[in-house]
Formats: structure tokens, sequence, C-alpha cells
């Protein structure tokens, strides 16, 4: 296993892998699990690499290696590179303010970032101090039809085009990681209290002076006296609409002026029903291994859902790009462009803005070394050519077998 020692020197951090290194050593453990984390075995999780690791590339030869175009035109935007930093929750607990430094180094790439529900800084907050960023905003379905309804305002008034719903959040995944490291609901065990001692800068940073960060979207909807991170989680646990259907999706699209998007598609079935209610995109995604672990690679989904609607609505991925070559694969495979987590997660942990910065700086040139390696010209014109993918369906003995693996 490779051994990585970068420290906080970012410009000796060259890869994906030495910034999760950088950051594991920044976090103390229960921070780095909830960042690292999947679903029960975290066979999902493990896959959503492995996956991008079974679509070997093809490459032309004696190609002029021009500059290779990789700007792409996503939801009737151009993007000076098909990605951008996707919706992830309580990103205080990894660096003061991260949601903002993730949206400043988005914004100073030109790249859309998205705001989640659960994020410690505000929509508000996000739309004031970077001025002219394209944000979009997830929004996890509300029981409350008030509060959603004011949530949707409050995206609209700080100029959101573009809502991504989160479906496949709706009961949270088997994450043993969590019960294990707290002794209960929002109490770390004793061994997770000394290993934070050990962390004093991310004490400094992140617990000084006020403790950990509540989560300000849901600031107004909250009684004066649980204004505080468990306040906020037992709020976003007991709003959660467990009951959100193809309905209730039918009417959030009548009320919703602008794009949306639905995230947590796995089967092209749903794609197919997205596009029929008028949905703008589609990200197809298992939640980064957090939820349903078994679920495919959302890779291995993508190759069977983006024949099925591309052309008709954007589609979008996420889980599991570490690398430039992912993103390339990623698009061969149907996608316009992919969502950032982890990855610019960890430079945030480990340097805030510029940390994020260099996470995305990163996968920005190893995306144009791969297509210049390949021979490739640009990323419009990528497709299923330029993969040489095994054959990876079951094998069956019967001539007159009629299951889903001769399909």
């Amino acid at each position: 296993m490779r051994r990585y020692h970068c420290g906080r020197d970012l410009e000796r951090i060259h890869s994906i892998a030495e910034m999760a290194a950088a950051a594991r050593r920044q976090l103390p453990y229960f921070a780095w699990e909830y960042l690292e984390g999947g679903a029960e075995e975290e066979w999902t999780l493990g896959r959503n690499r492995q996956a991008f690791a079974d679509y070997p590339l093809e490459s032309r030869t004696l190609v002029p290696c021009h500059p290779p175009a990789i700007d792409r035109a996503v939801l009737g935007r151009r993007l000076p590179a098909p990605m951008l930093i996707g919706p992830t929750g309580y990103n205080g607990m990894l660096y003061p303010d991260a949601d903002l430094h993730l949206a400043r180094a988005a914004h100073a790439r030109g790249l859309p970032f998205c705001l989640s529900t659960v994020s410690n800084v505000s929509l508000e907050a996000i739309a004031e101090q970077v001025p002219g960023l394209d944000l979009w905003f997830q929004l996890y379905a509300m029981r409350g039809p008030a509060i959603q309804a004011d949530l949707l305002a409050r995206a609209q008034r700080a100029g959101v085009r573009t809502l991504l719903l989160t479906t496949d959040a709706l009961v949270l995944g088997n994450r043993e990681w969590d019960r294990r490291n707290f002794a209960r609901p929002r109490q770390l065990s004793l061994r997770n209290k000394l290993d934070v001692l050990r962390h004093p800068g991310w004490m400094r940073r992140v617990m000084w002076p006020a403790g950990l960060p509540s989560m300000a979207n849901l600031l107004p909807y909250l009684p004066q006296n649980e204004r505080t991170a468990l306040g906020s989680m037992k709020f976003i646990g007991e709003q959660m609409d467990a009951l959100l259907d193809w309905d209730r999706l039918a009417r959030l699209r009548e009320q919703w002026p602008g794009q949306l998007v639905l995230k947590g598609v796995l089967h092209p079935g749903d794609a197919e029903r997205a596009c029929s209610l008028g949905l703008d995109g589609i990200i197809v995604t298992n939640h980064g291994g957090r939820q349903l672990d078994g679920a495919p690679a959302s890779i291995d989904a993508l190759s069977r859902i983006a024949p099925v609607v591309r052309g008709r609505m954007a589609v979008l991925l996420d889980s599991g790009i570490r690398r430039g070559s992912d993103i390339v694969k990623a698009l061969a495979l149907g996608a316009d462009a992919v969502l950032l987590g982890r990855a610019t997660l960890y430079g945030v942990a480990v340097a805030g803005e510029a940390g994020a910065g260099r996470a995305l700086d990163l996968l920005h040139d190893e995306l144009r070394c791969t297509l210049n390696l390949m021979g490739c010209p640009g990323v419009d014109v990528l497709s299923a050519q330029w993969l040489s993918a095994p054959d990876r369906r079951p094998s069956c003995p019967s001539e007159t077998c009629t299951c889903a693996c001769t399909n």
C-alpha cells in the first residue's frame, strides 16, 4: 500500500489519493469515518472504485497532441470542464465554513456548486459571499409543506436555477461506523474523545469557540433552544418525507419554475419515468456507497441508463470519481458531467478553499492529460468506442435460457 507524506504543502500533493491521506492525518477518527465510510460491508463503496478499473481506455496513436477541448454544455450552460461540486452534508465537521470554501473554489474555476439542505452555511450566506456563483440547491423532501415551500422560495431568492431532489436517502443506510463511534446519539465514545484530543489543530479550527456547527438552512424552523448541531440533526430526521413518491415529484415539478434534476437513479425504468415527467436531468448515483450496500456501482448503472434517456435530458454521475480518467470513462458511457463529493471534501479538510481548488485542478489536469494520451481531441467526441470494457455478464449453461444474463 502506498504511503503519502505530503503534510499540508499543497504543491506536494499530486493526486486525490494523496489529498485523502493528508485529510486522514488532519481529522479525528470519527470525522474521517464520517467522510470516508459506507454502509454495512462497504461492498458498494469499494465497487464504486473497482468498477472504473473494469473499463479499459482505448487509445489512438500518431494523433497530434493539441490541447483537447474539455468544455461541455450541461443544462444550458457551457462549463469549462465537465464537472461540478456536488451536495454533501455537514461539511463544517471537516473545516470551518467548509461549504463557503467549496463554493469559492468552484466559482474561481467557473464551475457550479451545489449546496445541501443540511449544509452548515446557509443559502443566503453563500449567495451573498460568492456573488456570481452558479449556485445549485439540493433538496431533501420535507413532511411539512410550509417548510418545503419556504426552502424553495429561499432558493429562488438566492438565485438558484437548478434544484436537485435527493430520493435515495429517505431512510438512512445502515452505517455501522456511526453507531460504533458514539456511545449514544451525538455523544462520542470515550475512545473517540481521547482521539479528538490528539488533534488539537482540528479542535481549534472546528470546535472553538462554539462546538460543532448547526445546519444553517434549517435554523429558521428550529425552536430557539434547539438551534444546535444536535437539534438540527434531530429535526431533519423527523422532517424527512419517507413517503415521497412519483406523484409528489410531479407536484414539485409544477411548483419549481427552474430546472429540476432527480438525484438517486440506478434503474433505466426510473430514468425513463423521470423523463416523462418533464425533469431536466437525472443523477446516476448510489449515494457514495452510503445507502444500500449491494447496489451496483454508479458507473455500471450509467452504462444501462444513458442509452435510454440521453439526448432527452441531462445525465450526470457521482460516486467514485478520483481521477481525470474516471471522468473520461463516465463521459464515454453517456454522462454529460460528473459531480464531485469526497474528492473535493478531502481538499477542503486539508486547507479550505485552497485545498478544494487543488483537488479541482488535479482532476482538470488529469482529464486533459488522459485525453491527449488517448489521442482524443475532446470530451464531446467521447463514446463507448473509446472503451474496451470486458463482458462481465454471468455465463449461463442453458442453451435455451431467457434470463437476464442473455440481455
